[in-house]
């Protein structure tokens, strides 16, 4: 069982199983509720969005909520059902047994799912294996320990590999009574189609700028109002990310992007050398991630501005703009998206298949070369 990977949206210091905060996702909660309250609860729903918005974080969330409703009358846990007829959403009380004992990972009701720890490696496994969710089958074949719901948590669904991914439609085929099966993913579009057509699908939205800003403001203290909208409009409206890209120098890397792109296809070789020595490094994998992640966000602002054509936009850091539209006038919008869609490909396998850092960002910074030409 690997440690829970996303960030809450009102508290990003903690997991998401421990956090008991969430902003932005009022209308999502409030689904979640209605579902509850009308006896029309699934037996799967599927939580997708950007990743670091808050997903799991609403994930741990309800199913606190219902496991809260294991003990009914008298249980001493806080007045905890009386949460599903007033106006209080999903949330618990954060001192009660069963907020405690979920936080703790202690629930004999509910399972956690993510990538486990690679101990040959020392670190993550790239992919959700089949044990990983036979785990799962076995756990709904269990009584519930506390006469409520059993809940299983799968955090990064879409790291399932073929096998992980069809043990779980088996169970999503024959579903138990009184349990439910919550799958978390920022790329839904990667679960079997089975598997997407058995589950209520939930989409939570981007969290809107100001929110974003506000929330950095709130966590990084250091950060001054433009650093803050320059790092939440990178975001995307992820506040996960957004402080991932605080804490790595990420205005910092997408400065160094656009430096080393603005005479594309001429790039200085030395300085891209040196940037990807820097990033292959042992102590640099959340730069790498980073660049990847902003190096993606490049290519669809240039792929956008090919298709709108010579015309202002938002300019996130000075000098964008114009590395952008000269860069844009090179390739056509559809040239552009198949790179950008190429470039996420050839990091997402090279993650997988734990291959050459360096390599892989020269091989992104050459395919833009070649197609400024």
């Amino acid at each position: 069982m690997a440690q829970d990977t996303e960030f809450g949206t009102e508290n990003p210091a903690l997991p998401p199983r421990a956090n008991p905060d969430l902003l932005g996702h009022e209308a999502a909660e409030r689904e979640l509720a209605g579902l509850w309250r009308a006896g029309r609860l699934p037996h799967a729903i599927l939580l997708a969005g950007p990743r670091g918005i808050g997903k799991a974080t609403l994930a741990f969330r309800f199913a606190r909520f219902l496991l809260a409703q294991g003990k009914r009358e008298g249980d001493g846990d806080g007045g905890l059902f009386a949460a599903a007829e007033g106006e209080a959403g999903l949330a618990i009380d954060p001192d009660s047994g069963v907020f405690r004992r979920v936080a703790g990972g202690a629930h004999a009701d509910l399972l956690t799912v993510e990538r486990a720890w690679d101990t040959r490696r020392k670190r993550l496994r790239g992919e959700i294996v089949v044990d990983d969710t036979r785990e799962v089958a076995a756990f709904f074949r269990l009584t519930a320990a506390e006469e409520g719901w059993r809940v299983v948590i799968l955090d990064g669904a879409e790291e399932m590999n073929r096998n992980a991914a069809n043990a779980v439609l088996k169970i999503l085929e024959e579903p138990p009574d009184h349990a439910l099966l919550l799958l978390v993913s920022h790329s839904p579009g990667r679960l079997l189609p089975t598997i997407r057509s058995r589950c209520r699908r939930l989409v939570l939205r981007p969290l809107p700028l100001p929110l974003t800003v506000a929330l950095l403001r709130r966590y990084r203290p250091l950060l001054d109002e433009t650093e803050a909208r320059a790092l939440a409009a990178l975001s995307g409206g992820s506040i996960g990310r957004a402080l991932e890209l605080a804490d790595a120098g990420g205005l910092g890397l997408y400065r160094g992007l656009l430096e080393l792109l603005a005479e594309a296809p001429t790039i200085d070789l030395g300085r891209l050398h040196g940037l990807t020595d820097r990033l292959a490094r042992n102590d640099a994998e959340d730069a790498y991630r980073a660049s990847g992640e902003l190096l993606s966000l490049l290519l669809a602002r240039l792929a956008a501005a090919a298709a709108r054509g010579p015309g202002p936009a938002e300019e996130i850091v000075a000098g964008e703009t114009a590395v952008i539209q000269r860069l844009a006038g090179c390739a056509d919008a559809q040239s552009w998206a198949a790179l950008h869609a190429a470039t996420d490909r050839g990091f997402a396998t090279a993650r997988e298949l734990n291959l050459d850092r360096k390599q892989t960002m020269l091989g992104a910074f050459f395919a833009i070369a070649e197609a400024a030409r």
